[in-house]
């Protein structure tokens, strides 16, 4: 199977699952907040895959590379997966049982929208990331003639992805108008955390010049903080 038509594949797969994932359990269609999501997912996913595809065929071949060779990264994946798949029915569950509605009165149009806003704007700095660093595969390891990359994202935090990734959750329960599923979706950051501090060990172990990177940009996930 061509590059092409495996990045094809992913995506569908992607947004029939993600799709099946928020309008099943919230057992309509007319779930709106669930379809402007898919909307900007879809036009996202598109924007990106066909811009890495034309400029970095690297890149697109090692983010398409799901195997962890590390024993605690592969742990990690098999208990962040189906957690992310269950908060990800949180927002679809609360809109058909109307929990944040009952409780906490609703998302507010202007909080949607400007939620829809900070997840577009993450979604772009994730891709900011990989155009800066052609090494950023979706897998924990060091290639051959790989090299530390230290600007763009990489000046201000070590794991800008990580960054970006976790603002997309922290926003996406907006996005989808439940409050209830905002701590659900918070509780993957751990995740996040430990698969970092895993990285950094093996970067500063197999990457040459990652421990002197380390020095001069001293935060690892926020600026001025950690």
């Amino acid at each position: 199977m061509s590059l092409r038509s495996k990045l094809l594949l992913r995506f569908c797969v992607g947004l029939i699952v993600a799709a099946a994932l928020l309008f099943i359990p919230a057992g309509s269609w007319t779930f709106w907040q669930g379809w402007i999501f898919m909307v900007i997912i879809f036009a996202l996913g598109v924007f990106s895959s066909f811009y890495l595809y034309k400029h970095d065929p690297k890149l697109v071949e090692r983010r398409l590379q799901t195997k962890e060779k590390i024993r605690e990264q592969r742990l990690l994946v098999r208990l962040l997966r189906p957690a992310f798949v269950a908060v990800l029915m949180v927002p679809g569950l609360d809109y058909r049982f109307g929990w944040s509605r009952a409780y906490l009165g609703g998302v507010p149009l202007w909080l949607t929208l400007l939620s829809d806003a900070l997840v577009t704007a993450s979604f772009l700095w994730v891709v900011w990331v990989m155009k800066v660093n052609s090494f950023a595969s979706r897998t924990i390891r060091v290639e051959q003639g790989q090299t530390v990359v230290s600007t763009g994202p990489y000046s201000l935090v070590r794991h800008p992805m990580y960054l970006g990734s976790i603002v997309m959750l922290l926003f996406i329960p907006l996005v989808l108008g439940s409050y209830v599923a905002l701590p659900a979706f918070a509780l993957l950051i751990p995740f996040y955390v430990l698969r970092l501090l895993n990285e950094e060990k093996v970067l500063r172990q197999e990457l040459l010049g990652y421990s002197d990177y380390c020095l001069h940009t001293r935060f690892r996930l926020l600026p001025l903080i950690w």
